[in-house]
């Protein structure tokens, strides 16, 4: 049995249209490439053929790579939980930093969405760890690489 791969719908999509992306376009693209660099000449020497084909190696592991792991994804919705304001995977959390006075948001995401310019943390990060299964009004503490960190949960949403 496939070890399930937890992710948002959001996460879901964008790796099926990078799939679709890879398939339809970047894939005919480097196979146009390879043949204009063989039309070159001598290919010991050609450089432009060298890349070619380890942008193909790229590509095709990619490939294989999502095909791989589409099958896996269980996709969660986290609008359609009913978790109340327990933290559960797909939860956005408003933190906030005592020492700091300072409040972040972040929402707990799967491993392959995780952007924490977006504020998208991974499941399998410590914060996210540390924060799963606690609760609206918690306080929560987590090794950081800077050392111990904490945090009060301000709030749980199910976006």
């Amino acid at each position: 049995m496939l070890n399930r791969i937890p992710i948002t719908a959001a996460g879901a999509e964008k790796l099926k249209a990078e799939l679709d992306y890879l398939k339809k376009t970047a894939r005919p693209a480097v196979v146009a490439a390879i043949a204009e660099a063989r039309e070159k000449g001598d290919l010991s020497e050609n450089a432009e053929y060298d890349a070619a084909r380890e942008e193909q190696s790229h590509i095709e592991g990619r490939i294989a790579e999502l095909e791989g792991k589409i099958p896996a994804l269980q996709i969660i919705d986290p609008k359609t939980l009913n978790a109340g304001d327990r933290i559960v995977f797909g939860a956005t959390v408003t933190l906030y930093d005592e020492e700091d006075d300072t409040t972040v948001t972040y929402q707990i995401v799967g491993d392959d969405e995780a952007d924490i310019k977006k504020n998208l943390i991974s499941v399998s990060s410590p914060i996210a760890r540390a924060l799963i299964g606690k609760y609206e009004g918690d306080f929560v503490q987590y090794q950081a690489p800077k050392g111990l960190v904490g945090f009060e949960i301000e709030s749980v949403e199910y976006k």
